[in-house]
């Protein structure tokens, strides 16, 4: 196997604004917070940042999906890159720190300052998630566009009800239950309960799960995520450059961004999966290493199947066996074999919209995740994120 250009990159800092249901602030002001505090956090000056990157980029529809964009930051602090990228087409919301990893590897920049922020729960207001959804929030003259024209008529504007497809045909096919998917949202919750930063902190049973009203069968209400405001970012650095910085890097010993099948939510040949199973398997194709030595997942849980989904492609488990998997609760738990989102994931901390579970990553492996901190610290970790037609995962090595 040809070494994998990736390992000569790394991360080393990452930072985090304020992160709450409805902070009400402007959306710039939470990003720069983020980059500023990832700058410092990783022992650099703003003037050592030579690569930006983000993901969505500057985006008005639908509202708060975007905070800001790559020129906006660019020129906040002045910045002078040997190459940036901002997109919405790309291989999941990690898709960024692909390309980061990918332009430092080919020398164009040294520190790149990738960053995603949101601002969904200030922009819902008081109006609930039909104000940001195609249509919603009383918007007049909305005409559907794309894939819209097709799901709209059928009242399911939501990936909630798109990613619903692909866990009734899960269940269907497999057996899996709505009591084994719980304990994804009810490990989220313990987790939350230690992050200061979480929005949902109050302990959550089995009862409270399910009886929690339907959203999309088979989801419930704490099955999918909670809108939030926010943002995070971290630096991908050379890891030649980044060796005497404040954190021990942490090298990026490989990716995956495949996609293989359609880029759709529902025409997908096999809708039990999605194209995290050819993200997952190229990634596992650069690396030696396997699924038996990664020490803590942090994986997409913007609805709770899509964790049972990765964990099945990322090889923790076997197809058809994430229900079992995780079933109890024990094995995923933060002193589990396989200690699993632990900082309460996107359902119970917030919508952080993937980045969160590489800052957790980071967090846990440099030691410092505080209450929440992994007994042993992890020196491989994995995160994942994306769903439906986009999915993009990295696999990271301590020391």
């Amino acid at each position: 196997m040809a070494a994998a250009v990736e390992r000569a990159t790394c991360i080393s800092g990452v930072g985090q604004s304020d992160v709450g249901r409805r902070l009400g602030r402007e959306p710039l002001e939470l990003t720069l917070d983020a980059c500023l505090a990832a700058i410092d956090h990783a022992g650099l000056r703003v003037a050592d940042v030579d690569g930006l990157s983000t993901y969505p980029g500057s985006l008005s529809v639908p509202p708060g999906f975007s905070g800001a964009g790559a020129y906006e930051v660019i020129n906040a602090l002045r910045l002078k890159v040997g190459w940036y990228d901002s997109g919405l087409e790309t291989s999941g919301q990690l898709g960024a720190v692909i390309k980061a990893a990918l332009a430092v590897a080919g020398g164009l920049c040294n520190h790149v300052l990738v960053f995603r922020s949101v601002w969904e729960g200030s922009a819902q207001g008081g109006q609930g998630r039909s104000a940001v959804m195609p249509g919603g929030g009383g918007r007049g003259g909305f005409k559907a566009q794309g894939f819209s024209e097709w799901f709209l008529p059928f009242s399911a504007p939501s990936a909630a009800v798109w990613i619903a497809m692909f866990a009734q045909a899960h269940f269907h096919r497999y057996g899996t239950t709505k009591e084994q998917m719980a304990w994804i949202a009810l490990n989220a919750r313990r987790n939350a309960e230690r992050n200061p930063k979480a929005i949902y902190r109050t302990p959550m049973t089995l009862d409270d799960y399910m009886a929690s009203r339907i959203v999309a069968t088979p989801f419930s209400l704490y099955d999918c995520d909670v809108p939030c405001d926010g943002a995070t970012a971290v630096i991908v650095s050379r890891i030649d450059r980044a060796r005497d910085l404040r954190n021990p890097p942490l090298r990026i010993e490989a990716m995956g961004a495949a996609l293989h099948g359609r880029p759709s939510w529902d025409q997908y040949e096999d809708l039990t999966t999605m194209p995290n199973r050819d993200a997952a398997a190229q990634m596992w194709t650069r690396t030696d290493l396997k699924p038996k030595d990664v020490q803590m997942a942090q994986i997409y849980d913007g609805f709770s199947f899509l964790t049972l989904s990765w964990l099945e492609a990322l090889g923790f488990c076997q197809v058809g066996e994430s229900g079992p998997f995780v079933d109890g609760g024990a094995r995923i738990a933060r002193d589990g074999e396989l200690p699993l989102n632990t900082h309460g994931g996107q359902l119970s901390a917030g919508r952080l919209h993937g980045y969160g579970f590489l800052h957790e990553a980071a967090v846990q492996m440099w030691g410092q995740g505080g209450e929440r901190q992994i007994a042993r610290v992890p020196e491989v970790g994995v995160v994942a994120a994306g769903g439906g037609q986009t999915c993009g995962c990295l696999l990271l090595t301590r020391g």
